[in-house]
């Protein structure tokens, strides 16, 4: 099932008044992530995150460090439910790979784990400008490597691991996904970008006054890579993603990405991957993180349990 993105439903008030008051912040002299430095847009990115985790589930999780190949060490935090029944799911974060860490997704992982019913890997690549492109897609090619070679350590079947991410974190699900084949189980792709030259229609309707911004979007681009028609930084362009996992995409009817989001959902149906393709009516980019202040997002969640339940179970 692929939808169309011109849905009916307006965005719910408790998402009309958070917009707003994005927008009182911006009119009161608080500038875009794009207008500061990056170390200023990552600790506005962590203050914000702050009360979107408000209410995650409990439950044990572990920090561990990952080998990378270059002889670096990344962290990840592993989230094990009650629940959990031998499937893994491997998440990377958002934050156009250059903001955003294990800590602002945690709420996120907590509620995929609790949902899913598996444990949930949450992998804290590096980040850009300091480690541009390709080091976010080797250090998640590494960090897969390193889970399957310990996967007995934590009660883990090899067999049923499944990758997934939000925007940017979603990119680097896909381009592992299309790479790994079969040796994935499942992909859970949440409002994917997957083409940075930004020329679709929905990038034009939401550039401004939606939380993601196209300007924002430009420059997390700018600080990661120089080729933006690189399959692997826009996997639109990829030639051949037939023998993928099952994918679920989900994508926001009021996002610039929405668009782009539905294109691949089709290039992958076309080459003859299972696809789920909801546009999830009245919400913008980033809603997942959204659901101690929205209640509507509690029903997307259900989509996500249900495609879990089908494809890890």
């Amino acid at each position: 099932m692929i939808s169309d993105h011109q849905g009916s439903r307006v965005i719910p008030a408790e998402l009309a008044a958070f917009l707003d008051m994005v927008d009182d912040a911006r009119e009161g002299g608080r500038p875009a992530l794009h207008e500061m430095s990056v170390t200023d847009a990552r600790d506005a990115f962590e203050s914000a995150s702050v009360a979107l985790n408000a209410g995650a589930p409990a439950m044990p999780c572990e920090a561990l460090s990952i080998a990378t190949r270059d002889g670096k060490n990344i962290p990840a935090r592993l989230y094990l439910p009650s629940s959990a029944n031998g499937a893994l799911v491997v998440y990377f974060h958002g934050g156009g790979y250059t903001v955003g860490s294990l800590d602002s997704h945690d709420g996120l992982c907590r509620t995929l784990a609790r949902e899913s019913h598996c444990a949930v890997l949450s992998v804290g690549y590096r980040l850009a400008p300091e480690a541009p492109f390709p080091t976010a897609l080797e250090d998640g090619e590494d960090a897969w490597h390193w889970l399957l070679e310990r996967s007995k350590d934590f009660a883990i079947d090899p067999a049923r691991i499944a990758l997934a991410g939000d925007s940017a974190g979603a990119t680097i699900a896909t381009v592992l996904a299309a790479r790994l084949g079969g040796a994935v189980r499942a992909q859970l792709l949440f409002y994917p970008a997957t083409d940075a030259t930004q020329q679709s229609e929905s990038h034009r309707l939401f550039a401004d006054g939606y939380l993601l911004e196209a300007a924002t979007l430009e420059w997390f681009y700018r600080q990661y890579a120089a080729d933006l028609q690189d399959p692997r930084v826009s996997p639109l362009f990829a030639t051949r993603l037939r023998g993928s996992a099952p994918a679920l995409v989900l994508v926001a009817q009021f996002d610039p990405l929405v668009d782009e989001g539905l294109a691949y959902a089709r290039q992958l149906k076309a080459d003859g991957v299972r696809v789920e393709a909801p546009v999830c009516e009245g919400m913008t980019h980033d809603f997942l993180r959204m659901g101690s202040v929205i209640p509507e997002v509690e029903e997307y969640w259900r989509t996500v349990a249900r495609f879990t339940q089908q494809y890890m179970g």
